[in-house]
């Protein structure tokens, strides 16, 4: 099989191009390379295509003779959503109805879409499930309910086959930690590893369900591998939830050596708990055994270790 990933030189988009390979199909990532970087592929028997998703011309050419997209490429960062929500709109909304029109032109290209659990925002019901209502807290949040939007849309206008998940606090290496929106398990292992505080917004008793990104791309793998379609979005998260206390407290004892946590004012648009019912995932794909927390951050800090 030939898959084009967007966002594929990106922290998930790159692991999952790994997997691919080792599973003998074709890869190339599409990547503007504004959130990726091209050294998560050296190594990897990658195609690299350096250009926007925004542009239809060189989506064309990039998804010619391709049996799947994976649509992951967006402006994450819920922080940055609220600095600029007009930039987090463009990339996101826009650029994903390109990449639908683009599978659309194709032939109707099986398409796998990352979106994310903060859909759910301010509904208190845990664990989330897919049949709760939808309250995002930020502009985020508010594009990724548009994007998966989007794609079941055109499976139902225009038989696009099509696959959304949300995804939960997705970790593990590659992801960076090196700019002031850094998700909290990369920015927590390299300041730790530095000896330095780690920064805390709020009480750190807010929870999140941290999804090891092999578990991830194991289960897109082969929802890609068995065009999976179905016409509601698919919790990607196993259960459970750790509050930030917890997760540093984990790192400590994986690191070795004494955290200290610097708190700060919480931050707009941040959700207090998040946890998802994880029983359709399962019920789609019973096979996949997710990797924990513990044995995810171990494997994580030693990345970083060896970089």
């Amino acid at each position: 099989m030939r898959v084009v990933i967007t966002g594929g030189a990106g922290f998930i988009g790159s692991n999952l191009a790994d997997r691919l390979l080792g599973e003998g199909m074709e890869v190339v990532a599409i990547d503007d390379l504004s959130n990726g970087d091209q050294r998560n592929l050296q190594g990897l028997d990658a195609e690299l295509v350096v250009g926007s998703i925004l542009d239809p011309a060189l989506l064309d050419a990039t998804v010619a003779g391709a049996d799947c997209i994976v649509h992951f490429a967006a402006r994450g960062s819920v922080p940055k959503s609220v600095a600029d929500p007009v930039a987090t709109h463009e990339r996101n909304n826009t650029g994903t109805l390109m990449v639908l029109e683009a599978a659309r032109r194709a032939g109707n290209l099986h398409t796998v879409v990352a979106s994310s659990s903060s859909v759910y925002g301010a509904v208190p019901d845990l664990p989330k499930h897919e049949d709760l209502a939808t309250r995002p807290m930020s502009p985020y949040g508010v594009s990724k309910l548009a994007t998966e939007w989007y794609a079941l849309a055109y499976q139902h206008s225009y038989g696009l086959p099509s696959l959304v998940f949300r995804f939960f606090n997705v970790y593990g290496p590659r992801q960076p930690a090196g700019h002031a929106y850094a998700a909290v398990i990369p920015a927590w292992i390299a300041a730790a590893l530095a000896g330095d505080p780690v920064v805390v917004y709020g009480d750190g008793m807010q929870s999140r369900d941290f999804t090891y990104v092999d578990s991830v791309t194991a289960v897109v793998s082969e929802a890609i591998t068995r065009r999976l379609v179905d016409p509601i979005p698919v919790n990607l998260a196993f259960g459970g939830g750790s509050t930030l206390l917890d997760l540093a407290a984990k790192l400590e004892e994986i690191v070795g050596s004494p955290i200290a946590l610097q708190h700060a004012e919480p931050r707009k648009g941040d959700i207090r708990h998040s946890s998802a019912d994880p029983s359709r995932l399962l019920r789609l794909f019973p096979q996949v055994a997710p990797i924990g927390l513990d044995e995810g951050l171990a494997r994580t800090v030693a990345w970083w270790r060896r970089r």
